[in-house]
């Protein structure tokens, strides 16, 4: 009886030992914050180094022949860092992605600059995805309602039509739409997968510009970047995005026809 209680006892205090364990190594809050705050701080230093005015299209017309002999003469080395600088830039939010994406037109052409453009957007969306899930995914599930469980759910049932339908229609904020699949738990190959595919017919408008950019600067001009909302454009888009939605509606309907039918 002594020995059998004994045993009880030493099987009690390892179970306390181990959840004791179990909850010591969790993760400190600075760990989860730390690539947040990293991209962040990067973001802060872009603008007081003033990146983005250096992104401009009379710096590029200025420095044309540098560039397409750089990429002449340094094929790999050129693709590398256009697609790391692209990536670098998505990663920090900078509002630069339209006319980085018509560089990628104007050095690589059309098809090879979709291609690296939709590769290098994508890293950079993943590693906003990545750093906003590891930071608050868990406090938001803490403080969440009952009405952000019950969006969660049905965005994350139907993420990739959804994610389709954001990257798509360009009504949002493209690092708003790297964040809010974060929050609602999106599954990692869900959103890199949604990314990759939906951005790619706004892309190659935007580097179909660029792949006659040449053109446009020898008349003294400079591309209109509102011309993804012209309707010759926009429509194509709006009707790719009714596409992606038609599995949500059928899944709905199915739903709502089993449910009728078990009354």
């Amino acid at each position: 009886m002594t020995k059998t209680h004994s045993m009880t006892s030493e099987h009690t205090t390892k179970d306390h030992f181990k959840s004791g364990q179990a909850t010591s190594v969790r993760t400190p809050l600075w760990r989860k914050f730390l690539p947040v705050s990293i991209l962040f701080a990067g973001l802060v230093l872009a603008w007081l180094f003033g990146a983005v005015d250096y992104l401009s299209f009379e710096t590029l017309r200025e420095n044309r022949d540098i560039l397409q002999n750089f990429v002449a003469d340094n094929p790999v080395l050129s693709v590398a860092t256009f697609m790391a600088g692209y990536a670098i830039a998505v990663a920090l939010s900078l509002p630069v992605g339209s006319i980085l994406t018509i560089v990628g037109g104007f050095l690589f052409g059309a098809w090879l600059g979709t291609g690296y453009v939709v590769i290098a957007a994508t890293i950079g969306a993943t590693v906003v995805y990545l750093a906003a899930r590891y930071a608050f995914y868990d406090l938001m599930r803490a403080k969440a309602g009952s009405a952000i469980r019950k969006m969660e759910a049905g965005f994350a049932e139907n993420a990739f039509s959804y994610l389709m339908v954001l990257r798509l229609v360009p009504l949002f904020p493209f690092w708003l739409v790297n964040l809010v699949p974060a929050l609602l738990g999106v599954k990692f190959r869900s959103f890199v997968v949604g990314t990759a595919v939906g951005i790619i017919p706004g892309t190659f408008v935007y580097v179909s510009i660029g792949d006659g950019l040449g053109a446009l600067f020898d008349q003294g001009k400079t591309p209109d970047l509102g011309i993804i909302f012209e309707p010759r454009i926009l429509t194509p888009i709006i009707g790719l995005a009714v596409l992606a939605m038609i599995p949500v509606a059928y899944k709905k309907f199915r739903n709502r026809d089993s449910g009728a039918n078990t009354r």
